[in-house]
C-alpha cells in the first residue's frame, strides 16, 4: 500500500514539473490595465489644468509643510490622482504603503472606524528620512475619498483627531459637494476647487493616448468624445478605450462615440421638437414611443432637450415654463416614474407653450 501511495506522489510531482516547463503559463504576462489607471499622473507635474493646487503641492514637495487639504469639484477632474501623485513623490515607492492610508466610499467609514482605524494610524510617529537616504516629511497622510458620503457623527469624530494628531498626520478630504462637509472640518483645511477640464486640455490628453496606443481616429470623433464627457477626463478615457475595443484597427468616428456614450442623435431631438412645434399630439406620441423603444434613457433625452430648448426662438416666459416642467419630470424620473408618460407630459407643455408663440 505504501509503495502504491509513493508511486502516485512521484507521478504527480513529475506532472507538476512538466507543467512548470518553460514556454508555459509560468511565464509572466503583462496584465491588461484599464487606460484610466495606465495613464493616471505619476507625478504632480503631469496633473492637467489645476494650476493653483499643483503650485501649492510643489512647494510642499520642496520641503515646506503640507497643510490639511480639502479637494472638491466635479468627478474626473484629477482630485484623487493629484494627492496620490504627491504622496508617491513625498515618500517614494517603498514608504508609500506605510505612510498613506486611503479610505474610499466603498470602505466602512462610520464613527467606529474613525475612532479606531484612523485614530490608531494617526497616532503612529514616523522618521524624516526615506530608505534611499532622501529627506521626507515626518508625517503620514490619510486620504478620505468621497468624504461627502461620510455620516455627520463620523465627520464630528474626525475633527478632534485632526487637531490632536497635527504633528504626525495630514488629512486630505476629497468630495464632489463641499456643502456636505461640516463647517468645523472645512475651517481646518486649505480648500482647493478642481475645475472641469477645458476642451483643449482634454483633446491634448486624448490625442496623446491615441498616439501611444496606435489608434486611428477622426477629428470629429475626438470632438464628440470631448463634448460627451462634459469636462470629465476619466469618462472620456473610458469611452475612448471602449471605442477602441469596438472598432479594432478601424477609425474612431463620431458615430462610434455617440453609440458608446448612449447619447441620443441630434437629428432625433430636432425631430421631436419640430413635431412638438408643428405636429399633432398623436404624432408626438409615436415619436416618443419610438425613442423609448430604441432604448434611449429618458434622463439623457431630458438633458439634450434642455440644451435645445435654450437655443430655440421662444421668449423667456415660455422657456421658464418648459424648464420648470423639466425639473418636475427629472424629479419624477429619479423617483422611478414611467419614462414614456413623463416625456409625454413634458412634450405636451412644449406644444402648449409653442402654440402661444
Amino acid at each position: 500500500m505504501q509503495a502504491f501511495l509513493k508511486g502516485t506522489s512521484v507521478q504527480s510531482s513529475k506532472l507538476q514539473k512538466d507543467k512548470g516547463a518553460p514556454g508555459t503559463s509560468t511565464e509572466k504576462r503583462a496584465r491588461p490595465v484599464p487606460w484610466v489607471e495606465k495613464y493616471r499622473p505619476k507625478c504632480v507635474d503631469e496633473v492637467a489644468f489645476q494650476d493653483e493646487v499643483v503650485a501649492v503641492l510643489k512647494k510642499s514637495l520642496e520641503g515646506a509643510d503640507l497643510p490639511n487639504l480639502l479637494f472638491y469639484g466635479p468627478p474626473g477632474t484629477g482630485k484623487t490622482s493629484t494627492i496620490l501623485a504627491a504622496s508617491r513623490e513625498l515618500f517614494g515607492p517603498q514608504l508609500y504603503k506605510q505612510r498613506v492610508l486611503e479610505l474610499n466610499a466603498s470602505d466602512e467609514r462610520g464613527i467606529q472606524v474613525v475612532r479606531q482605524k484612523v485614530k490608531n494610524f494617526a497616532q503612529l510617529t514616523v522618521a524624516g528620512t526615506r530608505t534611499d537616504g532622501k529627506r521626507c516629511p515626518p508625517f503620514k497622510i490619510i486620504i478620505l475619498d468621497e468624504a461627502d458620503s461620510m455620516t455627520g457623527p463620523a465627520q464630528a469624530a474626525l475633527r478632534r483627531t485632526m487637531e490632536k494628531e497635527s504633528r504626525t498626520t495630514r488629512f486630505c478630504l476629497i468630495c464632489n459637494y463641499v456643502s456636505r462637509i461640516i463647517e468645523p472640518l472645512t475651517s481646518r483645511c486649505s480648500k482647493f476647487r478642481f475645475k472641469p477640464l477645458a476642451n483643449w486640455i482634454q483633446e491634448e490628453r486624448l490625442l496623446e493616448i491615441c498616439s501611444k496606443e496606435n489608434l486611428k481616429y477622426s477629428k470629429e470623433g475626438i470632438a464628440a468624445l470631448v463634448k460627451v464627457s462634459e469636462g470629465d477626463l476619466r469618462k472620456a478615457i473610458t469611452f475612448l478605450q471602449s471605442a477602441a475595443r469596438l472598432v479594432v484597427d478601424q477609425e474612431i468616428t463620431e458615430k462610434t462615440i455617440v453609440e458608446i456614450a448612449g447619447v441620443v442623435p441630434s437629428k432625433m431631438i430636432d425631430n421631436l421638437l419640430q413635431t412638438c412645434f408643428k405636429g399633432t399630439f398623436e404624432k408626438v406620441q409615436i415619436v416618443i414611443k419610438d425613442m423609448v423603444d430604441e432604448g434611449y434613457a429618458a434622463t439623457q433625452i431630458l438633458i439634450q432637450l434642455h440644451e435645445s430648448i435654450i437655443e430655440q426662438d421662444l421668449n423667456d416666459k415660455q422657456k421658464s415654463a418648459i424648464t420648470e416642467k423639466m425639473a418636475v419630470v427629472d424629479k419624477c424620473l429619479a423617483d422611478g416614474a414611467d419614462e414614456y408618460l413623463q416625456l409625454l407630459s413634458l412634450c405636451s407643455i412644449i406644444m402648449e407653450q409653442s402654440s402661444n408663440n
